[in-house]
């Protein structure tokens, strides 16, 4: 961080133009810990801090990745097991979410915009979307949940027309046979993520059998994530929901 103050010292004394500054922060490198080299400019770059892996990292690991990025607050770290967060608690501010196993180091209030709805076709599908909808709130975006609303019961689906197509972005969750986006992408004018989970009986491949007809999908507006990403079925629906923002 020292080489930033350089650079900031620089411009408040008119030897650097701001925007000379700022190609230089945007090309800036990263800190090399040995074992990971965290993007420290990224939220330069790309308006949003670099996310936390969890799985595979041990807990010194992501604590030292953590302290690397300074006083950042609202940083996300995904697929977290309990155990990591318990050790982690010890070390960091964190807050933990056992559901979608998502944790939110430094966190801190922030005003929540737009509107993301998260839509599931049923309760199996919950770690998936909470995964969705917790990246979405922590990046900032406002998020509405509409669980347990599969095509097995559409009445279920259409009696939730007011926050759907209000939605900046829809945010469709299914296992089984995955046809929830196309139904939810047919209602609404807002464009639609699709994310195949795992959920659903063996004919159904692991997600395959859902991966196959959201990306088949009939309806147009319609794009698909991997399975189970609800990480980035989050991540895409807020930088959709604030596109109009960044303009103003």
């Amino acid at each position: 961080m020292t080489e930033v103050k350089a650079i900031l010292q620089q411009v408040a004394g008119g030897t650097l133009q701001p925007e000379e500054a700022l190609s230089i922060l945007k090309a800036a490198p990263f800190d090399d810990l040995g074992y990971a080299k965290p993007d420290t400019h990224r939220f330069v770059r790309q308006g949003v801090r670099e996310v936390i892996y969890g799985e595979g990292k041990t807990a010194e690991q992501i604590a030292g990745i953590v302290g690397a990025m300074g006083e950042s607050s609202n940083i996300l770290i995904t697929r977290l097991s309990a155990q990591k967060a318990d050790e982690l608690a010890n070390r960091l501010h964190i807050r933990y979410d056992t559901v979608s196993r998502i944790a939110v180091a430094n966190p801190k209030p922030i005003e929540l915009v737009g509107s993301v709805v998260v839509a599931s076709g049923g309760t199996s599908d919950l770690p998936v979307c909470e995964e969705a909808a917790i990246t979405a709130e922590t990046l900032g975006s406002c998020v509405t949940r509409l669980y347990d609303v599969g095509v097995a019961g559409l009445h279920r689906l259409l009696c939730q027309l007011e926050p759907l197509q209000s939605a900046r972005v829809v945010i469709a969750v299914a296992g089984m046979e995955g046809a929830l986006a196309s139904v939810v992408g047919g209602l609404v004018s807002a464009p639609v993520i699709a994310v195949p989970t795992s959920v659903g009986y063996g004919a159904s491949f692991g997600g395959v059998s859902a991966l196959l007809t959201m990306l088949n999908s009939c309806a147009s507006g319609v794009s698909v994530v991997n399975i189970d990403n609800g990480f980035g079925a989050g991540f895409l629906a807020h930088k959709i929901n604030t596109m109009e923002d960044l303009k103003t």
